[in-house]
Formats: C-alpha cells, structure tokens, sequence
C-alpha cells in the first residue's frame, strides 16, 4: 500500500460522538473544509446536531459502503471495468433488438439469461 491513510469506521463513529460539535470526524475523514466549518460554528450547536445525524449514518452504515466512500483506494480497480463491460454487453443486446435483428421473444430471453447468469 503506499501513503494513503486507511480510515476505520469505528474510529470514525466515535469521533462523530465525542467530537462531531468541532469537526474531529470531518478531519479525520479528509472533509477539511466541512471540519473547518464545524469549528466555526461550534458555538451555535449546530456542528452538534448535524454530527449526531453524521454519527447514526455512520453506525448504520456498512463497512463495504464506508470503503466504497472513504477508501476508495481499498476497492479493486477490476469492479469498475466488469460493470463498464456488463453495461456495454446490454446495450449491444438492446441495439440488436432496436434493428429488428432478433425479435422480441428472442431479446427477452437472452437478457433473463445474461442477467440470471449475473
């Protein structure tokens, strides 16, 4: 791995708990500028209230949607290319049909099977 920081969402949480009023959690996540807001306006509570909300988001948030958001580093590049590929095999099955090429029947049944085979 090279120099890039692997947030925990334990971590995270328990910041947004404790410190959320001045932004520890937005700092820690690498939202300076919403962490420098939060210390802004600490005095007016409001960092507060929103870092209660923050604080529930992130304990009911899974631990493959806080990597997907905040260690997109950790995701393999791979995802990306089989969804673009999925994609593009779709549409080129919709084209076919679009032409009259394959008829409807025969459309609906190549894309249950492609899909059932996903």
């Amino acid at each position: 791995m090279s120099n890039t920081i692997v947030k925990n969402k334990t971590t995270a949480t328990v910041l947004a708990f404790f410190g959320g009023g001045l932004g520890f959690h937005k700092f820690y996540l690498g939202e300076t500028k919403a962490g420098v807001f939060y210390l802004i306006f600490c005095w007016t509570y409001i960092p507060s209230i929103l870092a209660f909300f923050e604080f529930i988001g992130l304990i009911s948030m899974t631990e493959q949607a806080f990597n997907i958001k905040y260690n997109p580093h950790l995701i393999p590049s791979n995802i990306n290319e089989s969804s673009h590929d999925k994609i593009t095999t779709l549409k080129e099955l919709k084209q076919l049909y679009d032409s009259d090429i394959i008829t409807a029947e025969e459309y609906e049944q190549k894309r249950r099977k492609f899909l059932d085979s996903l």
